[in-house]
């Protein structure tokens, strides 16, 4: 009787960690907060450059850039951290109209309208926000949303 009970006591363990495993999410991250936090705050004052031509801002829109990818590095390798990974992949498409993408138009443009810088702006702040809300929360609520801004932008 004993080892019935350790059988079926050990097959929902494994049972457990199993289920567990699939749908692990990365612990919060102070580092990753910090810096998204940090790269949000960035991103808005220098997109609120964008009006005027971009060769006078290409260093320090380079500079800001390579800081993002910098995370991005650093978010790919991060365990369980797939969601979060993916989300920066979305942000630094350069085809897509998020963070990169804003980027590259604006340099090729070499100015943009405020009209358009306005809601750029406020779609990459949207999403940077959702990034942030994911790493403080963890919970499904943030990923549903995390997880509905990549689909939309696949």
């Amino acid at each position: 009787m004993k080892t019935m009970r350790n059988i079926v006591a050990l097959f929902f363990l494994v049972s457990l960690s199993v289920s567990c495993e699939s749908t692990r999410t990365a612990i919060f991250d102070q580092y990753s907060y910090q810096k998204t936090t940090e790269l949000k705050v960035e991103a808005s004052k220098l997109m609120d450059k964008a009006t005027s031509p971009y060769p006078k801002h290409q260093q320090e829109a380079e500079a800001f850039l390579l800081d993002v990818e910098k995370l991005m590095e650093y978010e790919k390798n991060k365990p369980d951290n797939e969601i979060t990974f993916t989300m920066w992949k979305v942000l630094t498409d350069k085809e897509k109209n998020l963070l990169s993408g804003f980027f590259k138009h604006w340099k090729e443009k070499e100015s943009l309208s405020p009209i358009f810088l306005q809601e750029s702006k406020k779609q990459v702040l949207e999403a940077l926000d959702l990034l942030i809300q994911y790493e403080i929360k963890k919970d499904k609520v943030s990923k549903e949303g995390l997880l509905g801004l990549i689909n939309s932008n696949n």
